[in-house]
């Protein structure tokens, strides 16, 4: 008799790449297997507090269609929200160990996130798009917001969407906001001078050169 892998061992298998590609200390494969465009938001409380960040994160085709390979659906090519509960519920298990690839300074203080809440998975277009809110571990108010998108071995690529990359959530007044994107001159130059030595010492200063920020300024 034929077994047919279950939805959530084929989710496994296709995150086993990334999670592969993010253990391999080598500078000639600093390079990305996997493309992600993000639109994401700054979230605040009624009483002007920053609670967390919510992304929406899709990934490119050809990764959509391996983790998507196997899955049952009711419609062939189409799956519903309920039909990638489990596949979402491992995407946020894996990236977990991560960090899931977003780091937040509020006023210069290093500030980290608790596990995902209100994720889900949605199939449009052959691409899946997951979404998801990191809630603060302690929500407070601040003036200067820094926040960084990056996978520290770049085995994963981030860029903003094209349109609304970035928005704010119940701001408390009148807020601006700043990004910046990685740029193809300034990652070559500092590409040339990681030798392979100091990227085995340290992995992450590749991912960093590759880095999303956004930058956020309150009165």
């Amino acid at each position: 008799m034929t077994h047919r892998p279950t939805a959530r061992l084929r989710s496994l298998l296709a995150l086993l790449a990334l999670a592969l590609g993010l253990l391999v200390p080598c500078l000639a494969q600093a390079h990305p297997h996997v493309w992600v465009v993000m639109a994401s938001e700054l979230v605040y409380g009624a009483d002007g507090t920053i609670t967390g960040v919510r992304h929406a994160w899709t990934f490119d085709d050809m990764f959509s269609t391996y983790a998507t390979q196997g899955l049952e659906s009711k419609q062939k090519g189409i799956f519903t929200r309920e039909e990638l509960k489990d596949l979402a519920e491992v995407n946020v298990t894996s990236l977990k160990e991560y960090d899931f690839f977003t780091y937040a300074k509020l006023d210069g203080k290093k500030s980290p996130f608790v596990d995902p809440v209100d994720y889900w998975l949605e199939f449009k277009d052959s691409m899946l798009t997951l979404h998801f809110t990191l809630p603060l571990k302690t929500p407070i108010k601040a003036k200067g917001i820094e926040l960084e998108v990056y996978d520290p071995s770049y085995f994963v690529d981030f860029s903003f969407a094209d349109k609304s990359p970035f928005a704010l959530k119940n701001p408390p007044g009148d807020c601006k906001v700043a990004l910046k994107k990685p740029t193809e001159e300034e990652t070559s130059s500092q590409l040339q001078k990681l030798t392979e030595s100091s990227f085995a010492q340290d992995s992450s200063r590749v991912g960093e050169l590759f880095a999303n920020r956004v930058s956020v300024r309150c009165p």
